[in-house]
């Protein structure tokens, strides 16, 4: 009689002997620079299949059907009718004689102008923006990698982008994820946010010495890396994308030396305010008037460039998978977050209470928890769980993990890029549903928050008023 063979799992059995023999010769420190090299070759050839021959991005065509759909709120046979009667406006492109109508995203910008202005008033064929007030700032920071969060980032910039907003996104992640997605050129650390904190600490260090001097004591020397950050704006380091309307201050490894020197900048000079540069540096230039949106995607840690974007935030969010450990690392962020900006208030208005002056206060308009990746039949009970816990604070859109988010990260893209005719029109329609819903959550939270800042405007404008 003979025994069924039941195989031994993989780890017994091994010969030491043979396993040595797989070995390679030690790594020394130049072997990092050899596999660094190696993926350097490797992300160039991946990231330029999806370059022109400028080695340019280059944003896909969208049609008729997808204008109509998802772009602008008309019928197509209108759509068709209005462009006919209006031979000035784009009219599009046909592969074949006869076929569909592609247009350029800068051509449907136009057309949903033109729409706005003649079409029905009681369509919204431009998205709500209050006049006279600033572009609002959304930071996506989770101090654990992995949660979904530079393509959280990605998408929604891309969401609004398609929806008519004027959008400009800010890399302070080193790793220049974000970068890459929007095909972004980025040399040095010059072309990134890094000059626009150093000429806010110069220019704090220039005022600084010229209170030492009236005082009769030596001022500070200014070296040549805040020289050279007191000739620049935020307008040396915005790059255009290969989107019309969505604009990009770029990151790539040696952004990382921000978090050495700033903490050194800040011990020189202890009343600098480093949380502030950021949100300052950008009102300064302009920026806050150019845009509606301002994304800003943070490192996957706690450190003083996170500090920067969250501290200029209006609106957080927080990406993390509805697993217990990514709830537990979440907790622990938020924890972390308290324990931070209460540090700083507390630093601050010790002294603030001594000179009579205001105390400082950290705001944030609105804040939620966002579950990505989401698995419906495997976490549908645990993400109920953290509902009940969070309440409000967690998003009530969970976002699916779908093919296109795949496909989308072997192209270097978004999902928005992905030409549905890769699929069909009903897997593309499905594939982003859960972007959709993802970017509506958080557009009501964005309409809320510009809605109740105009009718306070408003209120406080009438003649006796005060704020409250």
């Amino acid at each position: 009689m003979v025994k069924d063979s039941i195989p031994l799992p993989p780890y017994f059995n091994i010969d030491p002997d043979a396993a040595m023999e797989e070995l390679d010769q030690p790594t020394s420190t130049q072997g990092f620079a050899s596999i660094a090299e190696a993926c350097a070759r490797g992300r160039s050839d991946l990231a330029s299949r999806g370059l022109n021959e400028e080695g340019r991005k280059t944003l896909r065509l969208f049609s008729t059907w997808e204008i109509t759909r998802y772009l602008i709120p008309v019928a197509q046979a209108h759509f068709r009718r209005v462009l006919k009667q209006n031979p000035e406006l784009p009219q599009g492109t046909s592969e074949t004689e006869g076929g569909a109508k592609w247009f350029t995203l800068d051509e449907v910008l136009r057309l949903r102008a033109f729409f706005a202005a003649q079409g029905s008033k009681a369509k919204n064929y431009l998205p709500y923006r209050p006049p006279g007030l600033p572009a609002k700032l959304v930071a996506v920071a989770n101090f654990k990698g992995g949660v979904g969060k530079t393509s959280t980032a990605a998408h929604l910039a891309m969401s609004a982008a398609l929806d008519g907003y004027r959008v400009l996104v800010i890399d302070l992640d080193s790793q220049g994820s974000m970068t890459s997605i929007f095909g972004g050129k980025v040399e040095d650390e010059w072309q990134t946010a890094f000059p626009l904190l150093a000429r806010h600490y110069g220019e704090y260090l220039r005022a600084d010495n010229q209170r030492r001097l009236d005082r009769g004591e030596a001022p500070q020397p200014l070296d040549d890396t805040l020289s050279a950050a007191l000739e620049m704006t935020a307008a040396d380091v915005i790059q255009s994308t290969h989107w019309p309307n969505i604009d990009l201050i770029g990151a790539q490894l040696n952004l990382y030396w921000a978090e050495f020197q700033i903490p050194v900048w800040r011990m020189q000079a202890r009343g600098w305010k480093l949380w502030d540069a950021l949100t300052d540096r950008l009102e300064a230039d302009g920026v806050m008037d150019r845009y509606d949106l301002i994304f800003i995607d943070t490192p996957p840690a706690l450190g003083y460039l996170t500090i920067n974007g969250l501290a200029a935030a209006d609106i957080l969010l927080v990406p993390f998978g509805a697993s217990f450990l990514e709830f537990d690392s979440t907790g622990r962020f938020f924890d972390m977050l308290h324990s931070t900006f209460a540090s700083i208030e507390e630093g601050e208005n010790i002294a603030a209470r001594a000179l009579g002056r205001p105390g400082l206060a950290f705001e944030w308009d609105a804040v939620r928890a966002v579950i990505t990746r989401f698995d419906g039949a495997q976490q549908g009970e645990l993400s109920a769980l953290i509902q009940a816990y969070l309440g409000r604070t967690l998003s009530p859109h969970r976002q699916d993990f779908t093919a296109l988010i795949g496909q989308a990260g072997e192209q270097v893209s978004g999902i928005y890029e992905a030409d549905y005719r890769d699929f069909n029109r009903e897997t593309y329609a499905r594939g982003r549903e859960t972007f959709d819903e993802t970017y509506a959550a958080f557009k009501r939270l964005l309409l809320g928050v510009w809605r109740r800042e105009e009718l306070e405007a408003a209120r406080t404008a009438e003649p006796g008023l005060t704020p409250a």
